[in-house]
Parts: C-alpha cells; sequence; structure tokens
C-alpha cells in the first residue's frame, strides 16, 4: 500500500458510518490509502452472507435457516483498500454481492441478531489483527468498535443519495430513492445494531462536498 500520509502513522481505528450514498465506501477506500492502513467494508461481509442465504434458498422469514446458512459459510475480505476483493466458499463473490437481488434481500438477513453476532466478531477479529484501519458499516462507532477515534457519521439528502446510487449501479432515480427509504427503515428500525449515530460521531454531510473534499475532511479528523 502506498502512502500520502506524511505525518505520525495512523495506529488506530476509524469508524466511518452511515446509510446507503453518503459515499462511505469510496471515501473509507481513499483515506485507508492516504493513512497507509487497512480498510473494511463491513457491509460487504453481511452482502456475502446474504448471497450464501440466497444460494441455499433460504425464506427470508426464517431467522433460524438464514443463520444456519451464514453459520456454514466462509466468508473471507481483504483489508488491502487498493485490491479489495471478498470470497465465499473460496469463490470470488465481488460481482454476486452487489447484484440486485442481493441488495434487496440483504436488510432481512443483516436484521437477524444471530448473523449480527456472528459477523460482529469476525469483524472485530479483523480488526484487531493490527495496525491501523479504516471501518466503514453502519454500527462500527456505536456497537463494533466503540472505542474507534474518530467516529464518523456520513450523511446526505435523499435526493443526492440516490443520484449517487443510480450513477453507481444504474436504475430510475425514483425507484432507487425508494428503495434506499426501505432500506433506511429496515436498517434503522431492527432489534439487533440498528443503524445509529453514535452520541459521540462527527456529523459530516456529503452532499454538497466532492470526494477530495470528504477525504480531507476525514484526513483532519484522523490528525493528518
Amino acid at each position: 500500500m502506498s502512502s500520502q500520509f506524511s505525518g505520525t502513522p495512523f495506529s488506530g481505528v476509524v469508524a466511518l458510518d452511515g446509510p446507503a450514498g453518503t459515499g462511505k465506501s469510496t471515501v473509507a477506500r481513499r483515506l485507508a490509502s492516504a493513512l497507509g492502513v487497512r480498510y473494511l467494508d463491513t457491509g460487504a461481509m453481511y452482502r456475502a452472507a446474504t448471497v450464501a442465504v440466497l444460494r441455499d434458498g433460504v425464506d427470508l422469514a426464517d431467522p433460524v435457516a438464514i443463520t444456519h446458512a451464514v453459520e456454514g459459510a466462509k466468508i473471507e475480505i481483504s483489508t488491502d483498500p487498493e485490491q479489495v476483493s471478498i470470497t465465499l466458499d473460496g469463490v470470488p463473490a465481488d460481482t454476486e454481492i452487489r447484484a440486485p437481488e442481493t441488495t434487496a434481500a440483504v436488510s432481512a438477513v443483516s436484521a437477524v441478531p444471530a448473523v449480527r453476532a456472528l459477523l460482529v466478531a469476525a469483524q472485530r477479529e479483523l480488526i484487531d489483527d493490527g495496525g491501523g484501519i479504516v471501518v466503514e458499516g453502519r454500527d462500527i462507532g456505536s456497537v463494533v468498535w466503540p472505542t474507534a477515534r474518530p467516529k464518523v457519521y456520513l450523511t446526505a439528502s435523499a435526493a443526492a443519495r440516490a443520484r449517487r446510487r443510480a450513477g453507481e449501479f444504474g436504475g430510475d432515480v425514483d425507484a432507487v430513492a425508494t428503495d434506499i427509504a426501505r432500506r433506511d427503515n429496515l436498517d434503522s428500525t431492527r432489534a439487533a445494531s440498528p443503524l445509529t449515530q453514535a452520541a459521540d460521531a462527527t456529523v459530516l454531510d456529503t452532499t454538497d462536498l466532492d470526494i477530495d473534499q470528504v477525504v480531507q475532511r476525514l484526513l483532519e479528523l484522523s490528525g493528518g
């Protein structure tokens, strides 16, 4: 990994939380590269778990069957921001985790408490593996790693989020906006580790900021 960071090497944990379409993945990877540290996309892990569930043909209303499918899945994820990849049972799943059917089902799978317990444990193990790391998700600062510094909650207007997601994955902006609202509701109202802003998190509205501006602000918050 190349580093653009000229200060004291960062050895802590940066927590980036927020809903879909706020730019978390792009800025988290760039921030990790700039700091010369590892990067973890926890959302990709939930998506891989969802692929495992879909492959098994599990009823999304059956939490026991969902948990069983995830328990039997071998999910491995890269923490190199320059070579992001994820495998499911030894097979690359980078494309499949972004498929529309996966996106439609991921909130239901990630809402199962036993699934969250399994993946949070795996995420903590990866974070604790040594050295600095930028971690993005929906419950990093509140649940996965509450001692992270800085904790940043990314937000953006509903219209900006829908435009970004439509531009990234395709689709009608209005349809994407409707799906984002659906996922926001599911993620923020689930019983286990809901999407929430940690009380001590810094809120960063990315609506009118480009990627470079967001990364620069995050570098400043990280001491860079």
